[in-house]
Formats: structure tokens, C-alpha cells, sequence
């Protein structure tokens, strides 16, 4: 089976993989887990010294990792290069800080001595998605690498490119090949490998639907999943907030990655009294933003990853057109392309509110409450992230604890960052990355208790 890469900007075919036969992929395994029981004996500082490494040379070849993001899924380069670099972040953080958030915990008890040691449990495989196709497989492997695990990666199909410029880059500076491999393989064979039972746990952000089948095989393997799915964000603007600043953090929140984030802001519940204030200040933005080539350090929004993105996008934004939401600018696409949409008087009825739009689509919702803000929040089946705008932060304190989100954002956008822990509820997944508590999700928190 052929594996195509082809670039969004123009449907052009950037390289063709041939797909790995289950024996090949089974052979990999293997070796990861030879690899894994050399790996897992190595100190934490002879770890450090190999990721750091990795963290240099991603950094060196910037230009390279960046465009070939921004070729296989449409990424706006300097939002490319971006990423790299919060790649090198999460790689340092974790190589620097490893040792002490793994450290035995001392426990007082009945006993002479107890406490807990965090040991690595093995191979954990990632299904990862094509949106952040560096930051995604580096916010797993860096904590799982450092606590003594080996990983295999299943990458979306459409960035194949990326996922082998990985693995070249972390084989160049280490002398264990197989810390890191990545498995070009299709979907169906993801069950085979969840089976393999050097293979551990499961890590995967994607599409609800994704996460409960992965969910489903590894449960019945008896294998630990942490799971990252879709998210309809609320950004909720009071009235008594600084609208020139929640304005200009909301154009980053909706636009970054051309809209296609899980944790961009998608529903913004304005209040009525400063509604008109705020949509015209948005606007205004919306208009000056380039759409064009992703490889030009102009562009603002690229193309979509995929053709058939554009067009589910669309259909959500002509059917709720069609029951009442006003389109101030876009609503049209060109093949992948989508233009800058801003849809005012959006309501709970409509399929933008209700459905995870996945693009440049700015949807705008009046309230006249914080109480009608949080119930409207809160009427999602998605639990990710929110974003509260309030000069009262006391107040902001209090409505943050009634979100059923997994993080919320005061005076700021949701965004993930190394030294916090991030996860979602409901149908936003479970399990948390990044941070201490990211480290310690596949880790076998051993109980060590002495009778002297």
C-alpha cells in the first residue's frame, strides 16, 4: 500500500512511502524493546545529554523540520518555525527537570522505610495528528524518553514527511537507533501493534472517534491509554473587560494554524453591552489578515491540510447561514483554502456552535450574563479548554471553577505549555501530558517498602 504526501497549497503529490508489511513493524518493535532494556538502565544525566542534543540540532535545522511542516499541511512557515521551537522548549524542559520529577518520594508509615520510585514500564506507542506534526510527537516522547520508555510513532498519513525527519533526527545524535522509530502504517494496522505486547501504553490526540477505537483495542489488552480529542473552546468576554486586548488574543486564538487547533478558541460569548464594540474591533482584524502561500513569511493562513477539510467546514458554515447566523466576511473556500470567516449572532442551534469547526471560522454568540456564559459553556459534549476576559479576577477565579473544562485561561487564550499540565474532560479525552504529572502517566509507580 502507497502512503501519498501531497501538499495542500497546490494538490501536488510531495513523495509517495511504501506502507510497512506487520512483520516489518512487529521486527521494529523488537528492536525498540532490545533498545528499551539498555535505555531504561542509562542515569537520568546520560539521558539529558542525548536529548539536549536533539533539542541543538532540531534548532540548528530549523528551516528544514519548518518547511517541511508547512508543505505536507499548509502551516504558515513563520508558525512553522515556531513550533520547532517549542519543540526544543518541551525537549530541554523535560531533560533538565526528568531527575527531580522522577525522584523517589519518601512515605511516612508502619514500616522502617518506605517510598514510592518511578520506574519505566516500556515501548509506548503514539497516534498522533497531523495539525502540530512536530510539537504533538515531541510532547510524548520527550517526558517518555526521559523517564526510560522507548516509543514508536503512528503519524497521520498526510505527514509522513515529518514523522521520518524525526526519526533522522533523533538516529543522528543517538547511539540507540530504535529509542524512537516511526511506523509507516495504515490505520487498520494500529490493532496489530496496540497487540504487540512490548508494546506498553498508548498515548493519542486526535478525533473522538480515533481516541474510542484506540481506547477500545487497548482496553482489552489491559494497556494504559492518555487520550487528547477534540475541543470547542469557549472565550467568554465580560463586560467589564479590556475589549481592545480580548479582541486582538482572540484573532490568535481562532486563527493560529489557519483555525485547525484543538484548543483555539471556537465559541466567543460576548456580552451585550460591549457586543457591537467587540465585533467591530475583530473585524476590522480579520480583514487585514494574508491568505496565500504557507512557505511565504507573509502569509497569516495557509490552505486547510486537506481539500475535503474545506468542504465539511463549509457545510457547517452554509447551514448555519441558512438558520440565522449573519456572515460578516469569507464564508467561501477555493479547494483547501478557506477565507477568514466571521459569523455573528451565532446560537446554540446552529452547527457551528455544536460541531468542532476546524478552520478560519470566527463565530461570535451574545450573552447577557456570566451565569448565561458559563451554561452556554458548559453545553458541550467537548471539555478542553476555556477562556475567561475580566478586569474582576476574583470574580474570574470563581467562574473558572464552574467550567467543565480540563484548563481555563484568565485575560489570556488557551495554550499548552511544558511546565503545566494539560488534558481535557468529557468527550475531550483523559490522562494528562506535560508538566510532573505528564511524566509520571507512564511510569510504574512502584511502592518500595522495608521491614528492618
Amino acid at each position: 500500500m502507497k502512503i501519498k504526501s501531497i501538499n495542500p497549497a497546490n494538490n501536488s503529490i510531495i513523495k509517495e512511502y511504501n506502507s510497512y508489511s506487520d512483520q516489518t513493524v512487529n521486527d521494529m518493535i523488537s528492536q525498540s524493546n532490545q533498545d528499551f532494556l539498555a535505555w531504561r538502565t542509562l542515569s537520568f544525566e546520560h539521558r539529558k545529554d542525548i536529548l539536549l542534543k536533539i533539542a541543538q540540532k532540531l534548532k540548528t535545522d530549523i528551516n528544514k523540520h519548518a518547511k517541511m511542516i508547512s508543505l505536507e499541511m499548509g502551516k504558515p512557515i513563520k508558525e512553522s518555525k515556531a513550533e520547532i521551537l517549542k519543540c526544543v522548549w518541551v525537549i530541554e524542559y523535560y531533560a533538565k527537570n526528568a531527575s527531580e520529577f522522577l525522584k523517589p518520594e519518601t512515605i511516612k508509615s508502619d514500616y522502617s522505610d518506605s517510598y514510592i520510585q518511578y520506574d519505566p514500564i516500556g515501548i509506548v506507542l503514539g497516534v498522533m495528528p497531523w495539525n502540530f506534526p512536530y510539537w504533538q510527537v515531541f510532547r510524548f516522547i520527550a517526558p517518555s524518553l526521559m523517564a526510560g520508555n522507548t516509543c514508536v510513532l503512528k503519524h497521520a498519513s498526510n505527514v509522513s514527511g515529518c514523522a521520518i525527519l524525526i526519526e533522522e533526527l533523533i538516529n543522528s545524535v543517538s547511539d540507540y537507533k530504535s529509542i524512537f522509530k516511526t511506523l509507516l502504517i495504515s490505520s487498520s494496522q494500529v490493532e496489530n501493534v496496540i497487540k504487540n505486547p512490548y508494546i506498553k501504553a498508548v498515548t493519542l490526540t486526535g478525533s473522538e472517534y480515533a481516541g474510542s477505537e484506540v481506547a477500545m483495542r487497548a482496553g482489552k489488552e489491559i494497556k494504559k491509554t492518555v487520550l487528547e480529542l477534540g475541543g470547542s473552546d469557549c472565550f467568554i468576554v465580560l463586560e467589564d473587560a479590556d475589549v481592545d486586548m480580548a479582541a486582538k488574543t482572540a484573532i490568535l486564538a481562532r486563527f493560529l494554524n489557519s483555525g485547525q487547533s484543538c484548543i483555539a478558541g471556537k465559541r466567543f460569548l460576548v456580552h451585550e453591552h460591549i457586543y457591537d464594540d467587540f465585533i467591530e474591533k475583530v473585524k476590522n482584524r480579520i480583514e487585514k489578515l494574508k491568505m496565500g502561500d504557507p512557505l511565504l513569511e507573509e502569509t497569516d493562513i495557509g490552505p486547510l491540510a486537506k481539500i475535503k477539510f474545506s468542504e465539511e467546514l463549509d457545510v457547517l458554515v452554509q447551514s448555519s447561514i441558512q438558520k440565522g447566523a449573519k456572515c460578516l466576511l469569507g464564508g467561501k473556500m477555493k479547494e483547501a483554502f478557506y477565507q477568514p470567516t466571521l459569523l455573528i449572532d451565532v446560537d446554540e442551534e446552529m452547527d457551528v456552535f455544536t460541531c468542532e469547526t476546524f478552520g478560519p471560522v470566527f463565530c461570535i454568540s451574545k450573552i447577557s450574563s456570566a451565569e448565561q456564559a458559563i451554561k452556554i459553556a458548559n453545553n458541550s459534549e467537548y471539555g478542553l479548554g476555556g477562556s475567561i476576559w475580566t478586569k474582576n479576577i476574583e470574580k474570574g477565579k470563581q467562574l473558572a471553577t464552574q467550567i467543565e473544562t480540563g484548563a481555563v485561561f484568565i485575560n489570556d487564550m488557551t495554550k499548552s505549555d511544558p511546565r503545566l499540565p494539560f488534558g481535557g474532560v468529557k468527550k475531550s479525552g483523559y490522562g494528562i501530558e506535560l508538566s510532573k504529572y505528564g511524566i509520571r502517566e507512564f511510569v510504574n509507580m512502584k511502592t518500595v517498602a522495608i521491614n528492618n
